[in-house]
């Protein structure tokens, strides 16, 4: 093999140091890197061997560039979200095999969902992929006028008709649990609710729908919650505050962030879960799968979730046909180890 000329220190490697590496033309080279035709099986082989033993890796931005296409689509999410992190991961997963590439933008409680989202449009994004998105509805109908937007497990009444809507039966959730726990032989059945969050309504409604067809009305409680650990010890706080006699015997939290902080609180309190009370979380995140959480939750089909957001968004730029109306997922219970049977007596 023909002796490499240096790489200047800390300069990038280029198409032309490939080239002298590998033997053969710049052009050749560019042939291989963009995966186009034109170039032999072994030739092929040799100019990618030469570009990794000397570090080439292609410019994908100066592509960008120089092309009409991004082919990336932006991803926003929720830094503090261990549900986002999972959707990610299957957008990722979906994206790639067809050509796209996935640029993220985090929210943060120092950045916000406009910054997040300007970000993604400043670095050509051909569509917005946005996980959980809080903005008006009105501003994902104006951002739609700039790209395709697809908004993931938030349900939009009414949707505006040019955002794609994918998201999880969250209704339908929450009444698997209940009925869960009802099968156990629980009747006191408390909600620590998410607040305003994306999918907080439906849970609610759904906790509600599924105790009145038990016949436990007289049994509903609903206590502040959210998003976070935070939200999650102040409710069970506020059930520790009362007589043992009257606390509920089982509690669904509105997330696995939310369900881990009451955890946390009974253990401190030498609350036996579930021996004296029963949790269950909702999203079947990797932090409930964690062996000293083992948490049983209301499990999200992530991958078909990430599969169908991106289909969206591709069917959009590409000119496929994208189906009428939001997508919705149906959830399945995981059944772990923090339900069992109420206490006797």
């Amino acid at each position: 093999m023909p002796t490499t000329p240096a790489v200047p220190d800390g300069k990038r490697p280029t198409l032309a140091h490939v080239a002298a590496r590998a033997g053969v033309s710049v052009a050749l080279v560019s042939i291989v890197m963009r995966g186009a035709y034109g170039a032999s099986a072994t030739t092929r082989e040799r100019v990618l061997k030469a570009a990794e033993e000397i570090g080439y890796r292609p410019d994908t931005r100066a592509r960008v560039l120089r092309s009409n296409r991004s082919r990336l689509l932006g991803v926003q999410f929720g830094l503090r979200h261990p549900f986002h992190t999972d959707l990610v991961e299957g957008i990722y997963a979906a994206a790639e095999p067809a050509g796209y590439q996935v640029a993220l933008s985090a929210v943060a409680p120092t950045r916000g969902e406009r910054q997040a989202v300007e970000a993604l449009l400043a670095d050509r994004c051909e569509a917005l992929v946005l996980l959980g998105p809080e903005v008006p509805a009105a501003r994902l109908a104006q951002l739609a006028t700039q790209v395709p937007v697809v908004s993931v497990a938030r349900r939009l009444r009414p949707a505006p008709p040019a955002v794609d809507v994918v998201r999880t039966a969250d209704d339908e959730g929450a009444r698997q649990a209940v009925d869960h726990l009802v099968a156990l032989g629980h009747r006191a059945i408390a909600h620590i609710d998410g607040g305003r969050a994306p999918g907080a309504a439906d849970r609610r409604r759904g906790y509600r729908t599924a105790m009145h067809r038990h016949g436990l009305d007289g049994h509903v409680r609903v206590l502040p919650g959210g998003l976070t650990e935070d939200d999650g010890a102040r409710g069970a706080r506020t059930l520790l505050g009362e007589a043992s006699t009257s606390r509920p015997s089982a509690v669904l939290a509105f997330n696995d962030r939310c369900a881990t902080g009451v955890l946390d609180t009974l253990l401190r309190a030498g609350v036996f879960v579930p021996g004296d009370i029963s949790v269950v979380g909702f999203d079947d995140t990797s932090l409930s799968r964690l062996a000293h959480i083992d948490l049983t939750t209301v499990a999200q089909d992530v991958p078909r979730l990430a599969e169908l957001a991106v289909g969206r968004a591709i069917a959009r730029l590409d000119g496929g046909a994208v189906p009428d109306g939001e997508q919705v997922v149906a959830p399945h219970l995981v059944v772990r180890g923090t339900s069992a049977p109420p206490a006797a007596g």
